[in-house]
């Protein structure tokens, strides 16, 4: 395959998972608002911005619907949802050939929703920023519009090199971020429980579970006994949810062993050992063995991980020199 065809669409589904990424979590907060004094709006709110990794020149100011405007519709901020949309559209129209018409149209009616007509935008923005409306109905679309275009990927798409690397893509930005949300959380849940206040703990616990869509699935298997030992386990090493980081990593690694298997390239050994590493610390480790340790530079560690992934990836698949593509 062509480097920058496996480029756009390893991008595009990286862009399309971030902007669902941060639909959730902000739709999550603004339900919360509903049960919150104003000390717990702040950390809610400084807790979500860290789970989305500080995007750059946006601030918690005391505005949730403010800082809603900020996160969706600045296109300034490479991170918003905007963004990240037309990001993931620009990189599906580059390969245009390569993906189904089905997804180019789910997407592009995506990119349309959000970007036309500009004033219909630039009002919904202003509502927002001024609390008149409720940003929950248009959050909501954009995350279902997410979902359809994965559902029609993986059913119109024919599941080769191309599917391969969307998947990649998919998956190391679920876990990249699914580690970022769990470091955030942490120091209030699990270091510091007594900071949430009386009564809230059960509604920040079910918050982190529903930003990684797992409140159901988790009551599936714990019921609605929520402990931080238990939703701790789930979002990190449960094998079989698709939002757990050990998921996310499984299918990393089953997708670059099938690229690797369709080029033959040898000199992907590197990469391989690098998923391979990683998988097997989540497939073998016990919650307990991590709780024992430095939680957070644990959840670091898988972060720095899947940023190497990245890197190798792009050594090995799109930016690597003719002399390394002959000796592969």
């Amino acid at each position: 395959m062509l480097s920058r065809v496996a480029d756009s669409l390893y991008w595009m589904s990286r862009y399309l998972e971030r902007a669902e990424h941060t639909t959730r979590l902000l739709d999550v907060n603004l339900n919360l608002m509903l049960d919150e004094t104003a000390a717990s709006a702040e950390r809610r709110w400084q807790r979500a911005l860290q789970a989305l990794n500080r995007p750059k020149d946006i601030e918690w100011t005391g505005e949730p619907y403010s800082l809603t405007q900020a996160l969706t519709f600045d296109t300034e901020n490479k991170a918003s949802i905007l963004s990240c949309i037309i990001a993931a559209r620009e990189n599906a129209r580059q390969v245009r050939e390569q993906i189904s018409t089905e997804q180019w149209h789910r997407l592009n009616s995506l990119y349309l929703q959000v970007t036309r007509p500009e004033m219909q935008i630039e009002r919904q923005a202003e509502d927002f920023a001024k609390g008149i409306s409720s940003p929950s109905d248009f959050l909501q679309s954009v995350m279902e519009a997410v979902h359809q275009f994965q559902g029609v990927t993986d059913s119109t798409m024919n599941h080769g090199e191309g599917w391969q690397f969307i998947q990649v893509g998919r998956y190391i930005e679920r876990a990249s971020a699914t580690a970022l949300l769990l470091e955030a959380y942490h120091a209030d849940l699990w270091e510091h429980p007594e900071s949430i206040g009386e009564g809230y703990e059960y509604i920040d616990w079910m918050g982190l579970l529903r930003s990684a869509t797992a409140f159901e699935a988790y009551c599936k298997v714990y019921t609605a006994d929520l402990t931080p030992k238990h939703i701790f386990e789930f979002l990190l090493l449960n094998e079989e949810f698709p939002h757990s980081i050990r998921f996310s990593i499984d299918s990393v690694g089953n997708a670059l062993e099938k690229i690797q298997g369709d080029t033959g390239k040898s000199r992907a050994m590197a990469l391989q050992r690098l998923s391979g590493r990683l998988k097997a610390s989540l497939s073998y480790s016990s919650v307990d063995e991590v709780l024992n340790q430095d939680v957070v530079s644990y959840l670091e560690s898988i972060q720095a991980q899947c940023r190497a992934i990245h890197t190798t990836i792009y050594e090995l698949y799109v930016d690597y020199s003719i002399q390394t593509a002959l000796a592969g």
